[in-house]
């Protein structure tokens, strides 16, 4: 949603409803089931563990893969910390894939990972399907390209250096893509259609989303009923509303209803090996139009450099003339046979100053579409790059020599024994001083928000003498964000007192002991504005959004206008990505939200705080995934394998393997559903539960009359207050729901069941449902030291555990008659309870919230709509975006130095460009003309509040004025 210019994105963060939903849950959303299978079975090996390598295989690991080998034969030192973010100060000197292999193991427990500290040989790549290089020699690089083509190993070749950054595939001599977009196959309902040659289809939508080429397949029509079972057809679109299919004129007369469903085609590449591929200038793929010579100068001088390595023994020095000036002589004698009509040696030289530098924000953008790519080679989903890709950020440099502080030269650019001298080595330590005196406001502390403070810890912004960040989220950590926001783990779901903010500002103090930082777990809105107020906003110098809706980033972008503070914005849609920089007086800001852009669906405080429709059905979606797939799969791994099963579930942490146990003992124990009466009371003792029972305990926890740690009130803005329901066997919905969770219950278990449901009320009389107390144990605390205590006083049941892990230390001796039978959600068949489920668990919830709720065909269409975060996009996004903070940092005032971004990594397409310039008035006569200073501070405080209205519809950007003069009169100009 935050795109203005050439997509319009949802901002996701993906929250699970249930305790059962595996880690794999949202890379299921984005990358479909079976590309999920083939992924879990891909081993990948990642050489280099320096920051980029680490990068990707942080991207990798939480992507899911069977296996991970981490290679690298060299010892951790200062260079490498300023972006290698799992090495601590006690890691110098020792070898980095064994230093890094603790905290990369944590990340994902369903991935094996395992490092390798010898050098590389043909006989260790065979083993895997994906190898990575990076940090390598271009020999390497060709020697290995050649052995992988020629045996079928995807080969990805990822580099930075300084501000620069090199990636190339190579994924062999032909390879199928499945899914070339991955986009949800458009969908449209019929209108009418007549009886032709061709015929005409006229769509209920005014527009269908499909395209001339597209092929669709036709159902439920009625009348001219050949078409359900004609096959899939070629269309060509004839309006927004209406195309062509075929000769219809033979049909019976059309009489209402159907459905045009595009019908997606695989498609075959073929790659070069990277030794033809290096020579051909048509595999370039360009990130930004307006540095098309530099790219193609990038690619010749990366090679020198190489070279330059080769016969000097090292990178060339930081700010050495002598250097640079051999760098460009060895990429001349390259030109001579590649012949570029024009060389930009100003990129050779600043690549040769800046070589030796090792940048985080560059490693995250790198490592980010690398991860991806490994993702496409195990996966055949989405289209792989072909085959080069170069960026630069060579504009992050002094737009003076020394900009505002000291000359860069060899001296000052020089090591210095500190955990910032990879950045040193192309900025300065002048500007290093500067990045950590920045005070900075982080709004959102989920995907992008972890990435962002990873960042920041990296390069070390607010970490210096008078330097400070403020981060502030509302919400608590789900089980599904571990598969994107790696700065949880674990044993911080779930636990009430350990917020978003303040567990990833916890993990950023040890990434980087000197970062002055403090959480809060505020909402951003007109109601907080007594601590984020004028003082609070004049203080800053600069502000960051991480946020999930179109509501906030119009606040905010507002507070930021009025108090004319610098703002970085970002936001993700699966493979999607943009990113936002708002300067002063530069650029144009944010704007309002323009009319259709809350199609979104914000999905971050799913949980406990739903108010959309689109809430409540991905909630409901997560609880069918959880209840009727992972319950099941968990039950069949114990099956196969029962001790090593165990062995990795108390693995991951008694919190966690309590749940999981006790998922398994209820799969195989006296749970155990034995008939179907069974499963109707599992179904009903279900619905208290979670339409009962955690509504109260929620109300217990969050009183209606609750307030936050700072005094505000805590059910407010979008956060509902909910209330609990009773269940009415008369009531259809209530029914609905028995129904179909009995059904679906009794499928994993091979238990018939019916629709009968006067024949289930029957059985629901004698159905006993226990007497439910809210815990009263459960409390928010006001600091770290009660927190500590409640984690200690132990409302983990140790004995259970110990229970349940002897209970199940051995299997029954039946096990293959007790294997249960994991459900895939299919929402196009009409007769599995699927859809059934998930409409009536959604508007149950819907009502519980006191949300309108959705009918059948509505329930059916949003709830095919909905993708999650990834790993690599926003690892790229939170890359791009500090890219934009060197410059901001820098005071640079040229708008040609600054970028707006638009990726989609699913079809690696990456537009970076020059942000627009603020709309500029003239004001002829202000004595005339100007409100008093009373009437503008009225005025700016209502305006400000109808910004975050959703029923706000305003097409224009925030108005920004060229002079410093009545920044109060934003919100009545703006009308």
């Amino acid at each position: 949603t935050g795109a203005k210019n050439m997509f319009q994105f949802t901002i996701i963060t993906l929250a699970s409803s249930n305790s059962l939903v595996f880690w794999a849950l949202c890379g299921r959303y984005v990358l479909g089931h079976e590309a999920m299978r083939r992924m879990g079975t891909a081993n990948v090996l990642i050489a280099g563990m320096r920051g980029l390598g680490v990068e990707i295989a942080k991207n990798v690991i939480l992507s899911g893969v069977k296996s991970v080998t981490v290679q690298d034969e060299g010892l951790a030192e200062w260079m490498d910390f300023s972006s290698q973010f799992f090495l601590l100060a006690s890691h110098l000197g020792q070898n980095r894939a064994l230093s890094s292999l603790s905290q990369l193991s944590a990340l994902n427990p369903h991935v094996h990972v395992s490092a390798h500290t010898g050098p590389l040989k043909e006989t260790l790549l065979q083993q895997f399907q994906v190898v990575v290089l990076t940090d390598s020699s271009l020999d390497d690089q060709q020697r290995f390209g050649t052995f992988c083509h020629s045996n079928g190993i995807k080969l990805i070749v990822a580099d930075t250096k300084g501000l620069c950054g090199q990636l190339f595939c190579d994924f062999g001599e032909e390879f199928e893509v499945l899914d070339t977009d991955g986009e949800t196959p458009a969908s449209a309902m019929i209108d009418d259609i007549t009886k032709a040659d061709p015929g005409v289809v006229t769509c209920i939508e005014q527009r269908h989303g499909f395209v001339d080429g597209s092929t669709v397949s036709l159902s439920e029509v009625c009348g001219m009923t050949k078409l359900n079972s004609y096959g899939p057809v070629d269309i060509k679109v004839l309006g927004p509303d209406s195309f062509s299919i075929c000769d219809t004129s033979s049909f019976s007369e059309y009489k209402k209803g159907g459905v045009a469903t595009e019908v997606k085609k695989s498609k075959i590449l073929q790659f070069k090996p990277l030794d033809e591929a290096l020579v051909d200038p048509e595999l370039l793929v360009m990130t930004d139009y307006g540095k098309m010579t530099k790219h193609q100068t990038l690619h010749l001088a990366f090679q020198a450099l190489h070279g330059f390595v080769k016969r000097v023994g090292r990178l060339p020095k930081p700010r050495s003339q002598s250097d640079a000036e051999l760098l460009v002589a060895m990429v001349t004698e390259l030109n001579k046979v590649s012949h570029l009509d024009q060389l930009d040696e100003d990129v050779v030289q600043s690549l040769s100053f800046t070589a030796c530098g090792d940048l985080a924000p560059v490693n995250a953008f790198i490592g980010g579409l690398a991860a991806q790519e490994v993702m496409k080679a195990c996966t055949g989903k989405f289209t792989p790059l072909q085959q080069w890709l170069y960026f630069d950020a060579l504009e992050c440099l002094p737009e003076g020599n020394g900009g505002e502080g000291e000359e860069l030269t060899e001296s000052t650019c020089s090591p210095r024994g500190s955990r910032y001298d990879g950045q040193t080595a192309v900025f300065g330590s002048g500007f290093q001083e500067r990045l950590g005196e920045q005070k900075y406001f982080l709004v959102g502390a989920g995907a992008i928000g972890c990435e962002l403070l990873k960042n920041f810890a990296l390069i070390g912004l607010g970490a210096g003498e008078g330097g400070h960040i403020t981060v502030t989220d509302m919400d608590s950590i789900e089980r599904s964000n571990l598969n994107r926001q790696f700065l949880f783990r674990s044993q911080d779901i779930g636990v009430r007192e350990k917020q978003k903010s303040e567990v990833a500002a916890q993990a950023v103090r040890v990434m980087n002991p000197n970062m002055n930082i403090t959480a809060h777990q505020n909402r951003l809105d007109p109601d907080s504005e007594q601590v984020y107020g004028h003082t609070f906003f004049m203080g800053l110098d600069g502000v960051a959004a991480a946020l999930d809706n179109v509501e906030a980033r119009v606040y905010l972008d507002g507070r930021c206008v009025q108090h004319q503070r610098p703002m970085l914005e970002g936001g993700t849609l699966g493979s999607k990505g943009h990113t936002l920089v708002v300067v002063p007086h530069l650029t144009e800001s944010y704007g309002p939200a323009k009319t259709g852009s809350q199609n979104a669906i914000p999905l971050c405080t799913l949980k406990n705080f739903p108010h959309r429709i689109e809430h409540t059905l991905q909630w409901a979606r997560d609880q069918f995934e959880g209840l009727y797939k992972q319950a099941a799969e968990h039950v069949n791994l114990y099956f196969r394998d029962a001790a090593g099963f165990l062995e990795r579930t108390l693995g991951r942490g008694e919190a966690e393997a309590l749940e999981v146990l006790e998922c398994v003992w209820g799969g195989v124990g006296r749970q155990r559903p034995q008939g179907w009466e069974d499963c109707v009371g599992w179904a009903r003792r279900q619905w208290e539960t979670l339409y009962n029972n955690n509504i109260a305990q929620l109300l217990h926890c969050f009183p209606s009359d609750q307030l936050t740690s700072s005094g505000l009130p805590f059910w407010s803005g979008a956060k509902r207050c909910p209330h609990p329901l009773t269940f009415d066997p008369s009531n259809t919905t209530h029914m609905d729901y028995v129904v179909a969770a009995a059904n679906l219950y009794g499928q994993i278990y091979g238990i018939v069941g019916t629709r009968d449901s006067s024949a289930i009320r029957s059985i629901l009389e004698t159905v006993h449902i226990p007497a439910f107390t809210p815990k009263s144990t459960i409390k928010i605390h006001l600091t770290d030291k009660e927190m500590e205590e409640e984690r200690e006083s132990g409302h983990l049941d140790t004995g259970r555990l110990e229970e349940l892990q002897k209970k199940l230390s051995s299997p029954p001796v039946n096990s293959a008659a007790l294997q249960m039978h994991p459900i895939d959600f299919e929402k196009d068949d009409d007769n599995n309870f699927h859809i059934d489920y998930i409409v009536a668990a959604s508007n149950l919830r819907a009502e519980n919230y006191d949300i309108p709720t959705a009918d059948r065909h509505k329930s059916k269409l949003i709830a095919g709509r909905i993708i999650p975060a990834i790993a690599t996009t926003t690892a790229a996004v939170a890359g791009l975006m500090c890219v934009e903070l060197y410059k901001l940092v820098q005071g640079h005032r040229k708008i040609s130095s600054y970028r707006s971004s638009y990726i989609n990594l699913a079809v690696q397409y990456c537009v970076l460009s020059e942000p627009l310039g603020p709309q500029r008035f003239t004001v002829s006569d202000r004595s005339a003309h100007t409100p008093t200073v009373k009437r503008i501070e009225q005025k700016q405080r209502k305006e400000q509040r109808k910004v975050c209205s959703k029923k706000r519809e305003l097409s224009g950007p925030h108005l920004q004025f060229a002079s410093d003069v009545m920044p109060g009169l934003l919100g009545s100009m703006e009308q």
